[in-house]
């Protein structure tokens, strides 16, 4: 004698698919890992020209561009490849030449007219927001400025087409005891 609850129902396994297959598509659209998503952040801000309407530190600012992903009326961007120390925040202090940092992001690119270059093969990072390397109007690169005058290192959690380059500016400026390696370079002198 068999038990009616040991036997299987065939017809739920393709609801059971289903099911599991929408769990997966959304947990890849909340990632940014639908290629939609890459395709239309290279179509929209791959080679644009947008005004910087906010620094917020020295490594993310915000743009004039509506974010129709984040249904916001501007961009918030990150800087690729490179990673500037914390501003201060309601539980936290500052990081060391946070604030250097920011200030030097809003002389060379607050309120400017700046171009951005994106990787097509990761348009977002993990908080959002849309990863870009920046020029700026003399057709420097932000980000460059940051690691070339120490207030940033070199970011090498994704890969990107420029790593080689911004990890050797990172050793310049370290060689040169410049922004956050003088500091380190003083605080090891001190201990000795």
């Amino acid at each position: 004698m068999s038990c009616p609850t040991a036997r299987r129902d065939p017809r739920r396994w393709p609801w059971l698919i289903v099911v599991a297959a929408l769990i997966a598509l959304i947990v890849a659209d909340r990632n940014g890992w639908l290629l939609v998503r890459h395709a239309d952040d290279m179509a929209t801000y791959h080679g644009a020209r947008a005004q910087v309407v906010r620094v917020i530190d020295g490594d993310t600012i915000e743009i004039d561009i509506p974010d129709p992903r984040e249904d916001r009326p501007v961009t918030r961007l990150r800087l690729w490849g490179v990673d500037c120390p914390e501003i201060a925040k309601p539980d936290q202090p500052a990081e060391p030449f946070a604030d250097e940092a920011a200030a030097m992001t809003r002389s060379l690119a607050g309120g400017q007219v700046i171009s951005l270059r994106l990787e097509s093969h990761r348009t977002r990072g993990e908080y959002g927001r849309l990863l870009a390397h920046v020029e700026l109007p003399d057709r420097s690169s932000l980000n460059e400025a940051l690691l070339a005058g120490g207030y940033a290192e070199a970011d090498d959690r994704w890969p990107h087409s420029l790593l080689g380059r911004y990890a050797q500016l990172q050793r310049t400026a370290r060689r040169q005891s410049v922004g956050l390696w003088s500091d380190l370079a003083s605080h090891a002198s001190a201990g000795r």
